[in-house]
């Protein structure tokens, strides 16, 4: 194993540019409000050939009695062959700054697996950055601290998709608007977005309107990696292509208004909607026992539902775990448990608890 701390002094050479941090200013707290949706796209081939899915939601949330949004973005597939995916976790604040975020990435290769961990974590005046990656050579492990004063205008893959969001349900994207972000090696780069017009798509049996923004990541040792994303009036996510990539991930059912909300409901999954036969409950012991049964069984439901209600990063852990699990195929399920669950560990400072709420005061 290999351990190594630095710290990031050719921060100061890199800043945002001042429409970056003009657009950061100017976000309101209901543009934020009207980003907490799901979003849920298939990943094809340039054939058409399903390959895997690509899901993003956001949700009101607190970390540490902080006000905050719950992301939570997944993506799973195969391409060429080669099983890989995605997996994003992450607290963002009200002015869109990282207060955790935890991104894994593993590419599934005959002979090994790759696996890349990066855990993201704001502590007093410094931006924590943990890195560990896992291949058939064994594991290295890198920490790197940078000083919040020399990440004005930082935005963290998670960050990134809140600001794609807005900056469609605007229809427009400043010129001259770079950030600062990490590139694949956590390298703080440049971050540059632009405008690609509005243009028209097939999404399900209706042609419809779409806005895109292309955003590039620059990188000191690779070539740049450049995204283009297409957006829904409403700001829901059509399609999304990385430059050079095989594959291609889009929607195939545009979302619907439920309850005065904004939800991604595809008839597929309306179809998967299982429907249960009411049965009666025979109890042919004692009545007052089968009472105190009933009176328990209601109490621990309603203990447990609030409990997830309060937690809503659980669901989005054991999701993770269990696709990471059920495509990786491990022989031992307890160390390969241990292993992917070993990074939240030490993430909270000693002291600190998070409570989650779905609802601001």
């Amino acid at each position: 194993m290999e351990d190594s701390e630095s710290t990031q002094n050719e921060t100061e050479e890199l800043k945002a540019s001042v429409n970056a941090a003009e657009f950061i200013y100017s976000i309101a707290p209901k543009d934020l409000d009207q980003c907490l949706f799901a979003d849920s796209l298939v990943t094809v081939s340039d054939s058409g050939r399903e390959l895997g899915d690509f899901s993003v939601s956001v949700t009101k949330a607190s970390y540490n009695e902080e006000l905050c949004y719950l992301l939570h973005a997944n993506s799973h597939g195969t391409i060429d062959d080669i099983p890989c995916g995605t997996s994003i976790i992450a607290y963002i604040s009200r002015n869109l700054e990282i207060l955790e975020e935890n991104h894994h990435e593993y590419v599934k290769l005959e002979k090994q697996t790759v696996d890349r961990k990066v855990h993201i974590v704001k502590q007093d005046d410094q931006l924590v950055v943990n890195r560990i990656i896992s291949e058939k050579e064994g594991v290295k492990t890198q920490t790197h601290t940078f000083p919040l004063s020399s990440l004005k205008g930082f935005v963290s893959e998670a960050s990134n998709l809140m600001i794609l969001r807005i900056l469609a349900r605007q229809k427009t994207v400043p010129e001259n608007m770079t950030f600062l972000s990490f590139d694949a090696d956590t390298v703080l780069s440049k971050s540059v977005y632009r405008a690609l017009g509005c243009k028209k798509q097939m999404i399900g049996e209706e042609l419809v309107d779409i806005f895109g923004i292309e955003r590039t990541v620059s990188s000191a040792k690779d070539s740049s990696g450049t995204w283009h994303c297409y957006f829904l009036p409403d700001g829901h996510l059509a399609s999304r292509v990385q430059l050079g990539s095989p594959a291609i991930m889009k929607l195939l059912h545009l979302p619907f208004l439920l309850d005065g909300g904004l939800m991604t409901l595809s008839l597929l999954e309306k179809d998967q909607i299982p429907v249960f036969e009411k049965k009666p409950l025979i109890w042919e012991e004692d009545m007052e026992l089968y009472s105190k049964f009933l009176d328990r069984k209601e109490e621990l439901r309603a203990d447990y539902s609030s409990y997830v209600r309060q937690h809503p990063e659980l669901k989005a852990l054991l999701a993770d775990f269990l696709q990471f699990l059920l495509l990786r195929k491990p022989q031992d399920v307890f160390s390969f448990a241990h292993d992917f669950f070993a990074p939240f560990a030490s993430q909270s400072p000693p002291g600190k608890s998070r409570k989650d709420s779905q609802n601001f005061p």
